[in-house]
């Protein structure tokens, strides 16, 4: 299996505080070694799960990461669509789609992967609650049509569908994991080659190798993961060993940690400043451009990221290598309006740990520009509904613009549309939709990428949103173990080749 391992090895390393009382789950090094012999991978998460790992909601990139979730297609290292359960496609009109299956797959629970299977995954995905965001724009209609293959209906031309099916958030599952109740447990369900065998609220998950998984078995036996939103203390994990791996480790801590220990992974991630668009000031376009113009990116760059980051032009960064080239027109024509004492409430989470910085750099500039700031920053898990429902006037948001489905396109539809499942701006706009609309009828390449930027543009025209830096992220690992994938999509991790160091 292809496994991405872009990004530069650069220095990083961490504080040993409460680590071991935050990942004391998950055991030591040397019990690993020497208690049970078996190679266990303790991975640090940044942010505990929002949805009890439900495959429906952002907890799917978790079991993606663990190698216990699949999907019908993945995504290459040059964002291709590839077979992974299913072992190829074709579209034999402008709606339809026919996907042959793999016919040697069992789920965890022993149960046989089938048509039916993916036929019920779907139709629970399109009909939950949850909204999976890589069917914003499109409904599906499934149908079986051999015991290995399924037919897939879209209700608009979709060139994208592949993509859309490498989504976590539709991974396929068997029967059981879908309750009466409407809640889905991916425990024992997937077909990974990693088994979810329980799951500890938010604090940690267990997972065992599966034996019987239809592709090459995982070299480790298992893997503790733990979830841990305080940044110095995933740093901390990794400096006193435990922790295997650690997401997203902070600017901060880099000074502290040894070259070899972190990797510095290119992502297509944005941090930028979601202004309410429907309510509160920022209703303005004249009062949306006064903060635009008061803010400046490059010295958050500069100050806060030390260079690991790059001041934002647009919404989509260098990590997308053909935005910056085909990127025209920006600039509003809205007057900035004169501000004296407007109130503000300005929010941002703490799993992040830049964020509160920016969000500190922010206010002080807003304030310089005469806005009257108060700030609201919690974990992410406490803030999302209030984020979602347009609670606050602006939001420090960091954002992968291609994680979902690996298509710029569908990430800003979701972000900016007004039907968008992640629209934090609340924006609204016919002219920005009919553009964003216009664009799914192009196939991926050159014209589609035009459509993207047109996208964009029209965007940034009507000040929604403040682009910040487009974020490198950095990926610690002490050398306990080998072969992690370093994926600038963030859906993949251990694999069944990593293994340990010793």
């Amino acid at each position: 299996m292809t496994q991405n391992r872009t990004g530069r090895t650069i220095a990083l390393a961490g504080l040993a505080t409460t680590t071991a009382l935050l990942l004391g789950g998950c055991g030591s090094t040397a019990d690993a070694a020497e208690g049970s012999g078996e190679d266990r991978i303790r991975v640090a998460f940044m942010q505990p799960p929002k949805v009890a790992m439900n495959p429906f909601s952002d907890d799917a990139f978790k079991l993606s990461r663990l190698s216990s979730a699949e999907t019908l297609v993945k995504l290459n290292e040059r964002i291709e669509p590839e077979p992974l359960l299913a072992t190829g496609w074709e579209r034999p009109d402008d709606l339809t789609w026919v996907f042959t299956l793999r016919d040697d797959v069992t789920f965890h629970d022993g149960a046989p992967f089938t048509a039916e299977s993916v036929k019920n995954t779907l139709d629970l995905a399109g009909a939950s609650s949850l909204s999976p965001r890589a069917l914003s724009s499109v409904e599906l209609t499934t149908e079986v049509t051999g015991e290995h293959e399924v037919t897939i209906t879209t209700d608009v031309p979709d060139a994208m569908l592949p993509n859309r099916l490498a989504s976590p958030q539709l991974s396929i599952f068997s029967e059981a994991a879908y309750l009466e109740d409407g809640t889905v447990t991916p425990l024992g369900t997937g077909t990974g080659p990693f088994e979810l065998t329980e799951i500890n609220g938010s604090t940690t998950l267990t997972l065992e190798r599966y034996d019987d998984y239809w592709g090459d078995v995982a070299l480790a036996s298992g893997i503790d993961a733990s979830f841990v939103p305080d940044g110095t203390a995933r740093a901390a994990a990794l400096r006193s060993s435990e922790a295997d791996v650690a997401e997203t480790v902070p600017i901060s801590q880099l000074s502290l940690l040894d070259e070899d220990v972190i990797h510095e992974v290119f992502m297509p991630r944005t941090t930028h400043i979601a202004l309410n668009t429907e309510s509160g000031p920022f209703a303005d376009p004249a009062v949306r451009a006064a903060a635009r113009e008061s803010v400046d990116p490059k010295k958050i760059a500069d100050t806060i990221y030390e260079g690991y980051a790059d001041p934002a032009v647009g919404i989509l960064g260098p990590a997308v290598p053909w935005a910056a080239e085909k990127r025209g027109d920006i600039e509003s024509s809205t007057e900035p309006a004169e501000i004296d004492g407007v109130e503000i409430t300005l929010a941002t989470y703490t799993d992040r740990a830049e964020n509160p910085e920016i969000a500190v750099q922010v206010e002080a500039q807003l304030e310089a520009a005469g806005f009257v700031v108060t700030q609201d920053v919690r974990e992410y898990a406490h803030m999302e509904q209030d984020m979602l429902g347009g609670a606050f006037d602006a939001v420090i948001v960091s954002r992968n613009t291609m994680l979902d489905t690996g298509d710029p396109l569908l990430a800003i539809t979701q972000d900016f549309s007004c039907d968008g499942g992640n629209n934090v701006s609340q924006l609204c706009d016919p002219e920005v939709d009919k553009i964003l609309r216009d664009g799914f009828r192009h196939e991926p390449g050159e014209e589609r990428q035009e459509a993207t930027m047109a996208g964009e543009a029209a965007i940034l025209r009507t000040g929604a949103t403040i682009p910040l830096v487009h974020e490198r992220v950095i990926q610690g690992e002490p050398g306990t173990f080998t072969d992690f994938a370093r994926d600038p999509l963030e859906r993949t991790l251990v694999t069944q080749y990593t293994r340990s160091a010793e």
